[in-house]
């Protein structure tokens, strides 16, 4: 093998390497959850994640009417002021505020991992709950998958655009347990490293 190819996989491979690309990941997660939890303050975000919570089994009861939805459902783009005013009644825009908030806080608690040893463990493990609840959407919500409108490729396992977005959390799934056992890890070695520099115990006198 070359030996210039040999240095560039060292390199890649090394601890260092390793280091750059686990801390890379925090902040990639970490502006995932920064970004989406404050377009959930925005309408048309809460708007597009109606489906979701209307047919989740954990999360309808927060809206007032989750049976109605499709009636109100609006395209990205589109001003529909009478959708709005019934999407404010469900409590829509309430919801989506309160998750866009519990968005926010795990990607700043993702993002103190970079100083914080024990914030960025509570963080992860929260960035990797998360996924768990949204790949269920896959599951509950029937506009996950393409609508029998004619074409013969529909339902499972043709996903739509929707289903396509939810699928995508695998990915962040995985870089959050990658996150959560980086953390876990920090937090051992934190915790172990007084017992290491204290003094051994002097030995007893002997009578």
């Amino acid at each position: 093998m070359n030996t210039q190819v040999r240095r560039v996989l060292g390199l890649v491979s090394g601890p260092g390497s390793n280091r750059l690309g686990l801390q890379a990941m925090r902040v990639a997660i970490a502006v995932v959850f920064l970004w989406i939890g404050a377009l959930k303050f925005v309408p048309y975000e809460a708007d597009s994640i109606t489906p979701f919570v209307a047919n989740s089994p954990v999360m309808a009861f927060f809206y007032a009417h989750p049976d109605r939805y499709a009636q109100h459902l609006t395209h990205e783009g589109e001003l529909n002021l009478a959708a709005r005013a019934w999407q404010t009644a469900n409590h829509t825009y309430a919801f989506s505020r309160g998750l866009g908030t519990v968005e926010l806080l795990i990607g700043l608690l993702v993002l103190a991992g970079l100083v914080s040893r024990r914030l960025g463990l509570a963080g992860a493990v929260l960035a990797f709950l998360t996924p768990v609840v949204t790949l269920s959407f896959l599951v509950t919500t029937p506009e996950a998958w393409v609508a029998a409108l004619g074409d013969a490729q529909h339902g499972f396992p043709y996903l739509s655009g929707a289903g396509r977005l939810v699928l995508k959390d695998v990915t962040l799934m995985a870089g959050a347990w990658l996150v959560l056992a980086d953390s876990a890890r920090a937090v051992l070695r934190e915790a172990s490293a007084p017992a290491a520099r204290a003094p051994a115990p002097a030995l007893a006198a002997k009578a």
